[in-house]
């Protein structure tokens, strides 16, 4: 019963993870800014792509996602038939899970230190550029939801992998 039990938690969590990855990357292609020039000023227009911390994460919440779709295949079915389809499969959660929740902590840091940094910086005196910056905000704080929930995966897959060694 308790393998059940966890095998159904990791199911769970792993859509949750996916489910706020997807919007991550929503809200983050979208963070788009558009400056009207005024006394002869040039207009400013940028994206998430000119900022350098926003394309890592766009990048490691991609690569999260792109993981938690092969594992997701792997975890519906140990979640519904109770054994594992191949049995190297509790190291490949174990080590993956580690490693997917490590890059999605740092992402979630670069997220939230360029938006501090240029909101701080910027002192709220450029409302449009402010709002863009926000937005990258709102999207690091989805992706951070994404992280835990990682996380909690992980733990479990710790738990998952101890049980099949004993």
């Amino acid at each position: 019963m308790k393998k059940k039990g966890i095998a159904t938690w990791s199911l769970v969590f792993r859509i949750l993870t996916l489910v706020s990855l997807a919007l991550s990357v929503a809200v983050l292609v979208t963070d788009n800014v558009y400056i009207t020039g005024s006394l002869g000023q040039d207009d400013i227009e940028g994206s998430f792509i000119d900022v350098l911390a926003y394309r890592y994460v766009l990048s490691i919440a991609l690569i999260a996602a792109a993981y938690t779709l092969l594992q997701l295949h792997f975890a519906i079915y140990y979640a519904c038939k109770g054994r594992r389809a191949y049995k190297c499969l509790p190291d490949l959660d174990f080590y993956g899970d580690k490693l997917i929740s490590l890059l999605l902590a740092t992402a979630v840091g670069a997220g939230f230190a360029v938006s501090a940094e240029f909101i701080k910086f910027l002192g709220g005196t450029f409302g449009d550029l402010t709002d863009f910056y926000e937005r990258g905000n709102i999207a690091t704080s989805v992706l951070l939801v994404g992280t835990v929930c990682m996380a909690v995966v992980s733990v479990l897959s710790s738990i998952n992998r101890s049980d099949s060694q004993v």
